[in-house]
């Protein structure tokens, strides 16, 4: 392992490290193109001086807008490095989003994928950057005014020594989904992205046998990097371990196949819905999962009946663990030698996990009881950037307040119940979507399946179930309803059964549960849903 001390050092010193160490070993894959350890870290001090060149300077934040590409990591650790504070920002996102990100954080320049120009043009905001940095042009394109081509800022010229950085600094603001009102962004430090790439991949080292610690992993690097999944599971973690970063700029579940086939992946990080998808396709053992040693589930809860398929057609071992944006992301994970199913595991290296109960949260709860997960380490964000009430109200006494309902076993493995919020109150049961999720899944003929609260005059609210049938499936409202009946109590059993051909998701395959909440409320007649 990296001879950095991870509580005190920064990303830019991770990747320099890792380069001393594996200099000519392979950093990046992309459509055939690679690039090794010292191209990547020379680029990377390029893109920092050309930053620095056009006034960036250290604190300054810097929006970064593309897809998984090779000019991501480069543009990602340049910031860093030279003093700037990533601003992470979905391709996806529309002008009213973009317009809040760059203004809640006061961004100064932005790197953005050239198809996307347009998007960031129509936010008033976007004049008064230093530079709209602009990567992969389409030819012929000519760019004016405050806007610069990202090959521009490779310059031939003499490097400034580098921008001095402590732990403390803050490395990436990482903007939550927005659940609850306006999106709200996590001051991560130096120290939590570097300590939580640490601790995973001291997880996954253990399960290496001692003859190939010293084998190079590949990882299939499909999940966005600009999620804080994908940027510390697969990029910073992956460059803690001088590994291979496979990149996709999206699922495309055909892609995914032929990319495990054609490069051999040992990590395969993803979302449930990414294995759901696998599962679907009739012919997936035969495009050689074999090479991947592990595969790494998080974002959203994995059904059980999904992760016991995935096993069964592919062989591969699905690793379930728990995180969020304000915790780097990871906090738990199952250990290698004993995973429990429906599980995210246990608290990871160095982090305090209880659970306590809902109505001020002061009481810790024993096992087998559910409350409100709460978390304390060194992967725990510094507070929300500018909004300190929201910040006092989720960390406390240095605990983090996760909002989710869990609980925990005698042995210490804790296991997701659902979001506080999507709690359902029907007649004065409360209902976990997750309970009935995890039924629908074992339906054969579902594919997908989602619960939401919806308005109900007698009951307050009752269940509706949103269902995406497997291909060639055939099923009714009623069937459905009946099996539900035979597998839960009665006061779970969904009332609403809607069927459709697809589910909302995030960028990173999360179904939105939210979107199908607000589309319920939205197409409500005024005198309400029975």
């Amino acid at each position: 392992m990296s001879q950095l001390d991870m509580t005190q050092a920064t990303l830019p010193e991770l990747l320099a490290s890792t380069c001393e160490r594996y200099p000519e070993r392979s950093a990046v894959y992309f459509k055939g193109m690679q690039m090794d350890y010292r191209t990547l870290t020379e680029r990377v001090r390029r893109f920092a001086a050309g930053l620095r060149d056009l006034g960036i300077e250290k604190g300054d934040r810097v929006g970064l807008m593309l897809p998984n590409c090779p000019q991501f990591p480069i543009a990602y650790y340049g910031i860093l490095q030279a003093g700037g504070i990533v601003v992470q920002i979905t391709p996806m996102a529309v002008p009213a989003e973009l317009e809040h990100y760059l203004g809640d954080s006061g961004a100064k320049a932005i790197v953005v994928f050239a198809p996307l120009l347009p998007a960031v043009e129509k936010v008033s905001l976007a004049a008064n950057l230093k530079k709209i940095i602009v990567e992969l042009p389409p030819r012929g394109d000519v760019y004016s005014g405050n806007t610069i081509l990202f090959e521009a800022l490779f310059g031939s010229g003499e490097l400034l020594p580098s921008v001095p950085l402590t732990a403390d600094d803050i490395a990436v603001l990482q903007y939550t989904g927005g659940t609850t009102g306006r999106s709200k962004g996590a001051m991560l430090t130096h120290r939590n992205l570097v300590y939580n790439a640490f601790q995973i991949s001291g997880i996954l080292k253990g399960a290496k046998d001692k003859s190939d610690e010293e084998d190079q992993d590949r990882i299939l690097t499909v999940i966005p990097l600009f999620h804080v999944y994908g940027m510390t599971v697969c990029m910073n973690m992956g460059v803690l371990d001088g590994s291979q970063l496979i990149l996709l700029p999206r699922f495309d579940r055909d892609e995914v196949l032929e990319t495990i086939r054609d490069t051999k992946p040992t990590l395969f990080p993803g979302v449930p819905t990414m294995y759901v998808a696998v599962n679907a396709h009739p012919q997936a053992a035969d495009y050689g999962l074999s090479s991947i040693r592990y595969c790494l589930s998080g974002s959203a809860p994995l059904p059980v009946e999904i992760l016991k398929e995935f096993t069964a057609k592919t062989g591969a071992t699905i690793m379930e663990g728990y995180g969020l944006s304000e915790a780097s992301p990871v906090t738990h994970f199952n250990p290698i030698d004993k995973q429990k199913a429906g599980s995210v595991g246990k608290a990871i290296l160095n982090t305090e996990a209880k659970i306590v109960d809902l109505q001020d949260g002061m009481r810790e709860l024993p096992p087998g009881e559910a409350g409100e997960l709460v978390i304390r380490g060194p992967q725990v964000m510094s507070g929300y950037w500018n909004m300190p009430a929201e910040t006092e109200q989720v960390l406390r006494d240095g605990w983090l307040y996760t909002g989710d309902i869990a609980y925990r076993d005698e042995e210490d493995y804790y296991y997701i119940v659902d979001r506080k919020k999507d709690m359902i109150i029907a007649g004065g049961f409360n209902i976990y979507p997750r309970e009935v999720e995890e039924v629908l899944y074992q339906h054969p003929a579902v594919m997908e399946a989602v619960v939401i609260g919806v308005p109900d005059a007698y009951l307050g609210e009752s269940v509706k179930a949103v269902v995406v049938l497997k291909p060639d499936a055939s099923l009714t409202t009623e069937d459905l309803i009946a099996y539900c009946r035979e597998n839960m109590a009665a006061y779970k059993v969904p009332r609403i059964v809607e069927f459709r051909d697809a589910l909302p998701k995030t960028a990173v395959g999360k179904i939105l549960r939210r979107t199908l909440r607000e589309q319920e409320l939205a197409n409500a007649a005024p005198e309400g849903k029975e």
